[in-house]
């Protein structure tokens, strides 16, 4: 059993360092560097493992085992929830100044959202064992959808958060372009609700979502409610300077999806493995135990470390991940460059045309069945012309760079 006074100074450390984040990075509103997100980056995945450390050195090879395989877990389903963010934010053209506090948003709900969802489960889990079946399956169900053929979410999502926007402003007055970060603002005189609320909607609906899948495949790994919440909550820390510092690399990890649902569907089979050696439901075995192999927790962490390294090796070297990630990128960089709305900082308008100027050179050392793709895009490549006519004639001389034709 953990102490009261070590979970009152857990969540006080946790506390802690969501404020830090915000009072120290967040409040004034600025793009990160890619080196200040990989210094705090850094720090924050250093402080989980600190962390794990104490947990193994008071609590046993045991308890650090378990922390250790659930933050992995849960870190690589946080990296699964950066996509979702990267859809919103794209969609709603969130200024890039103002989005690291959508982020932290997004962190602090979602920690809400899973500390609710951590002890409902564990309540179910205590009163009710047969919960593993339920638990076990569901997660194999996701297992299998995460394997379907992708489509297109971008589009899917932008005009899912317009029907939301729309319905919006039939109920409130709302405005479609930002005031910095305020939830509300005045136009004509007349309070009006700004698009970064509905932001801070889309952002906390998917939270929930994701919650769903995430807490029942931590309580596969363990069911100490303290290393459950405390796995989940510092795979959480550091989810905003990772965004930035996997910004342009998260379309390269394509194989990201089979990764994840190799892990959920051995979870999901350790659940009910563990079901039927603890069974007590009637139809099954006359509600007797069932002798069944159990995974233990060593061979769970390996395998997670293995699937990930073998899918984020493959998704880096794969030519389907450095096609996808250069059409991609250019596609991105360039929108985002086009839109003044979107680019209000004209620093980061030049750091977004150079990396423009970088991905476009990277298009020409494709395949020629990738080139052929976005060269047969002419809207593409009038946005390639318009962004390069533009950045000229701010800039008054002539880029050496050319856009591929």
């Amino acid at each position: 059993m953990v102490s009261t006074t070590v979970w009152i100074a857990t969540i006080a450390l946790i506390v802690g360092l969501l404020a830090f984040d915000f009072f120290f990075h967040v409040r004034q509103a600025h793009t990160p560097t890619l080196k200040e997100a990989a210094i705090w980056s850094s720090i924050y995945v250093g402080i989980a493992i600190l962390f794990g450390v104490g947990v193994q050195l008071f609590g046993g090879p045991g308890m650090g085992g378990e922390y250790f395989a659930g933050y992995i877990t849960e870190k690589a389903l946080s990296v699964d929830n950066l996509f979702v963010f990267l859809i919103i934010i794209t969609a709603f053209k969130v200024p890039a100044a103002d989005q690291q506090k959508v982020l932290l948003f997004g962190i602090v709900f979602a920690l809400i959202a899973r500390t609710g969802m951590i002890l409902v489960g564990a309540a179910l889990i205590n009163q009710f064992s047969w919960m593993f079946y339920i638990f076990g399956l569901f997660l194999i169900v996701t297992a299998g959808k995460l394997l379907k053929p992708d489509n297109d979410d971008d589009d899917d999502s932008s005009e899912a958060n317009n029907i939301v926007i729309r319905m919006a402003k039939k109920v409130i007055h709302t405005t479609d372009h930002y005031d910095g970060d305020k939830l509300f603002t005045r136009v004509n005189g007349k309070r009006a609700m700004t698009p970064m609320l509905l932001v801070m909607v889309a952002i906390g609906g998917t939270d929930i979502l994701f919650a769903l899948d995430s807490i029942p495949a931590i309580f596969g790994l363990t069911q100490n409610t303290y290393i459950v919440f405390t796995a989940t909550a510092f795979s959480l820390m550091g989810l905003r300077q990772l965004y930035f510092l996997l910004d342009g690399l998260l379309d390269r990890l394509v194989y990201l999806s089979y990764g994840l649902a190799a892990i959920l569907g051995l979870i999901g089979i350790k659940l009910i493995l563990h079901a039927l050696h603890e069974n007590n439901v009637p139809i099954i075995n006359d509600g007797e135990p069932v002798p069944v192999w159990e995974m233990s927790i060593g061979f769970s962490l390996t395998f997670i470390l293995g699937i990930l390294v073998v899918t984020i090796i493959g998704s880096l070297v794969s030519p389907k991940g450095k096609a996808l990630t250069a059409i991609k990128n250019a596609r991105r960089f360039v929108d985002r460059y086009l839109d003044l709305d979107y680019e209000t900082d004209p620093r980061f308008r030049e750091i977004t045309y150079a990396r423009l100027v970088r991905a476009v050179a990277s298009l020409r050392l494709l395949p020629d069945k990738y080139r052929e793709e976005y060269r047969a895009d002419d809207k593409l490549m009038q946005k390639f012309e318009r962004a390069k006519s533009i950045h000229d004639e701010a800039t008054a001389h002539t880029d050496n760079g050319r856009y591929p034709a």
